[in-house]
């Protein structure tokens, strides 16, 4: 919980798909991190629009995107759908806000950044933030679990590569797939047919490297999201091969990795290079990660174990959208950093 005492940057702050689960998530985030006093207005699309959610002390009415909605706001969260964010960003940017997209749609905008503050270094020569950057991309959480890993271990040893398979839960592509999930789960207990409007196959105790031909989700283009979100994060160094699956599960980020240590290395020296501020590193002997586990923690959970004489499994695990959630608040007090405060005479 943080202080009242920490509570001190008071700021106008606009969360736009403050309705959808990652929206709901960041606002709760928002309320007990350094932003809490904060005036936060609450932005949705239309249909969003009159609901009610918990802003700092208030309840606070989500209104709809206008022409002025982002008169006077230091900070816009990106949380909804990409298509909202590629439609009204450059008016939030035209309006002087800083901007900090969780949902990817500007990866590829010019002179727009992937970040995560938790990296020291973690940006290739000339990629750090600076007095024209207006927005940035908030890392993927799965971007950030391998990164961060990776980022401690470079540290320590030289890495040869590493490959990871990454287990994504339904959570990762909005509520209706959550909802399509769990309707495919209660339809094959009762022996009925299966929605399948999303996955365009069977997701419910399953799991999948691929979904289906129409399916709307496409874990092409979240592998390709996360494969160049890493290369940024570390320098492009170690390479990363990367297989997605979708898993049946509601919440929660599980990864498995196999890193290539260019050394020996005991099991315990990897543990101590992981180890800091952001990683629990569970012993051998304990409870190993999970998607339930990590519900509800700031901390990406991981356990070592020894493969060879230069090579460790990663077993981690973490809440998506807490993860995603705190990270954007990072980026967001970074870029604060870099605003100019007070009036300028």
């Amino acid at each position: 919980m943080m202080t009242a005492e920490k509570r001190v940057h008071t700021a106008r702050i606009g969360v736009v798909g403050a309705s959808s689960l990652l929206g709901k998530e960041l606002i709760d985030a928002l309320n007990e991190s350094a932003l809490a006093a904060s005036e936060f207005v609450l932005l949705d699309d239309e249909e969003a629009a009159g609901q009610i959610a918990a802003a700092g002390d208030e309840a606070a009415v989500i209104q709809p995107i206008d022409e002025t909605s982002f008169d006077r706001m230091d900070y816009v969260f990106f949380a909804g759908s990409p298509e909202t964010t590629k439609k009204v960003w450059k008016q939030a940017r035209h309006s002087g806000a800083s901007i900090v997209d969780l949902t990817s749609a500007l990866d590829h905008e010019k002179d727009v950044l992937v970040r995560a503050p938790w990296i020291a270094g973690n940006a290739q020569p000339g990629r750090d933030p600076d007095l024209k950057t207006s927005a940035v991309v908030s890392a993927h959480p799965a971007s950030l679990m391998l990164a961060l890993a990776v980022a401690r271990l470079k540290a320590k040893f030289p890495l040869a590569g590493i490959a990871a398979t990454v287990m994504t839960p339904a959570s990762e592509h909005g509520r209706a797939a959550m909802d399509e999930l769990h309707q495919q789960t209660v339809n094959l207990l009762s022996f009925q047919s299966l929605p399948r409007e999303l996955y365009d196959a069977q997701a419910a105790f399953n799991l999948l490297p691929v979904l289906g031909e129409e399916a709307r989700i496409k874990l092409d283009a979240i592998e390709q999201r996360i494969h160049e979100q890493f290369a940024a994060l570390i320098g492009g160094e170690p390479p990363l091969m990367l297989q997605m699956v979708q898993a049946p599960v509601f919440h929660g980020y599980v990864i498995s990795a196999f890193v290539e240590l260019g050394e020996p290395a005991r099991a315990e020296q990897v543990e101590k290079a992981l180890a800091g501020e952001h990683i629990d590193v569970v012993a051998s002997d304990a409870e190993p990660p999970s998607n339930l586990s990590a519900a509800g923690r700031d901390e990406i959970m991981v356990r070592v174990k020894s493969a060879g004489a230069s090579g460790v499994w990663l077993w981690m695990a973490a809440d998506n959208l807490k993860l995603a959630a705190i990270n954007a608040i990072a980026c967001a007090c970074e870029l604060g950093k870099l605003r100019p405060q007070g009036k300028v005479q």
